[in-house]
């Protein structure tokens, strides 16, 4: 791996993130309910979810900032014990300012990963700027880092364990569920 991207990798103390094409596949599905309304369902990656949970162990923050409002990333967010949850926010760069501010944290310790152009200035700002496979290119050449998977397939995973490996507690990851390296 780049030394650049391992030595800002080595810093996070703060893993943020988009939600449509980084927690999902970016697909938005909308069903009628009984009552006429309409209900979204969105789907989340299962190994995304223990890559989160490692985080939560080792002391690293997560949370999502998304342009949208949707009851199902609340309850992703509420199920891998996410710090911070903001919905409906297009303009990203005031809600990390009020995060930095609550976390205590320099924001070379924030990592950020993302697929869209509105991710592009939270880019230019964080520590270690994180685009997902499937990210628009204009998107991935900002990055400091892409992932091999796309969007609601292990994008967040990746991130995770590359962070992992920079900060030296992947070995000890394997070790908890007795894999042999």
């Amino acid at each position: 791996m780049n030394p650049d991207v391992t030595a800002r990798a080595a810093k996070i103390k703060l893993l943020l993130m988009d939600v449509d094409g980084v927690l999902t596949d970016g697909k938005l599905y909308f069903i009628p309910d009984g009552s006429g309304g309409m209900v979204e369902f969105k789907a989340f990656d299962s190994q995304d979810g223990i890559g989160l949970q490692w985080c939560q162990w080792k002391g690293i923050r997560t949370g999502v900032i998304s342009g949208r409002n949707s009851p199902a990333t609340v309850e992703r967010a509420r199920q891998a014990k996410m710090n911070y949850v903001y919905q409906g926010h297009t303009e990203k760069i005031p809600i990390i300012e009020e995060i930095l501010a609550d976390a205590k944290i320099a924001i070379e310790e924030v990592a950020y990963i993302g697929d869209d152009l509105t991710d592009v200035v939270v880019f230019h700002r964080v520590g270690l700027a994180v685009a997902t496979a499937n990210a628009r290119p204009e998107v991935k050449r900002e990055a400091h880092w892409v992932t091999a998977n796309v969007g609601g397939s292990g994008a967040v995973r990746d991130a995770i364990e590359m962070i992992s490996k920079a900060q030296g507690w992947w070995e000890e990851i394997l070790r908890h569920y007795e894999v042999v390296g």
